[in-house]
């Protein structure tokens, strides 16, 4: 049987089963339908499962988990009370500084070590170290280092994210080909120029996709920075571990584990709008942040050289 039989066979196959066609694209109104029935699912068992006038009525019992009923109708008073909003912008200033500090120390590092194989060399066991060490067990050992305050909270963000950002520069840099090296020192590019005009341009793509993901990574990290609190400056890891508390409201809990995800995913769409601007060669888009970047570039490249030539002017005798 030859191979352009099979593939006739197999697109009759999925033409007559398309619901169950191996890795079939999924049209965008059946994945919205699709992703509300999961949801409908989860919140049909949560009801089952918290449904009864009485808690010796329920299979798991409301001081476990309210019910659906009794956790959204305390979402007023946790925007009022405790201070949803603020908490949110708490919350996400301490992601934003401490990953932005992992940047951007770990994106330049990131490209030495792919560019220069003993940096990397030199490097590694830090990357394995920051890579492998158990998130929790940083905890105590920020608290010593950088005490209990917001100082504390962004450089355990940054302790956390570091490595990873480098790694991911690093194999970024290093997967470009070696080709386009070769056609810049044919053209009479420095060592200097290769590193700045033609590998971080390519990697760029790659390094600002790995950096969007690793956003979400730090936002799932707060949670742990926020244990301690000091001054009222809870976040939403804060009001996690108040409800967590004698008396505490197990609404909340559920309120802001929803919350959260929301939060995030407008945040990575955000910054995937942003990638697909910066990068519309690679991602589809429309090209609006690329074209603005591009016209910074050359203007900053216009007026160091008009700097450099009124200089150089001046210098002649």
């Amino acid at each position: 049987m030859t191979e352009p039989t099979l593939q006739v066979r197999a697109d009759r196959s999925s033409s007559r089963r398309p619901f169950a066609a191996l890795r079939g694209e999924v049209p965008l109104w059946q994945a919205i339908v699709l992703g509300v029935a999961g949801l409908a699912l989860v919140g049909a068992a949560w009801w089952w499962a918290t449904s009864g006038a009485q808690p010796e009525d329920r299979w798991i019992s409301p001081v476990v988990l309210p019910s659906p009923a009794e956790t959204f109708a305390d979402f007023d008073e946790l925007w009022f009370d405790a201070a949803l909003t603020r908490n949110i912008l708490r919350t996400l200033r301490r992601v934003v500084l401490g990953f932005g500090l992992a940047a951007v120390v770990g994106v330049p590092v990131g490209v030495l070590c792919g560019c220069f194989r003993r940096i990397a060399a030199m490097v590694a066991p830090l990357t394995v170290w920051g890579r492998n060490a158990p998130i929790a067990a940083i905890i105590p050992l920020t608290f010593a280092l950088f005490g209990y305050g917001e100082f504390q909270k962004a450089m355990f963000i940054f302790i956390a994210c570091v490595a990873f950002v480098i790694v991911d520069t690093a194999n970024a840099i290093a997967d470009i080909s070696d080709r386009y090296i070769d056609t810049a020192y044919t053209l009479g590019a420095s060592r200097r120029q290769i590193i700045l005009k033609v590998l971080v341009p390519l990697a760029m793509p790659r390094i600002f996709n790995s950096l969007r993901l690793l956003f979400g990574l730090a936002f799932g990290y707060i949670m742990l920075a926020e244990v301690v609190q000091t001054d009222n400056a809870y976040g939403l890891g804060g009001i996690i571990n108040m409800a967590q508390g004698r008396g505490g409201h197990r609404t909340y809990i559920l309120l802001i584990l929803m919350i959260i995800p929301l939060v995030a995913l407008g945040i990575d769409r955000l910054l995937y709008w942003v990638q697909r601007e910066l990068f519309p060669y690679q991602y589809g888009g429309a090209g609006l942040l690329h074209r603005a970047v591009k016209a910074a570039l050359c203007a900053w490249d216009d007026a160091k050289s008009f700097v450099l030539g009124r200089t150089a002017r001046r210098d002649r005798p």
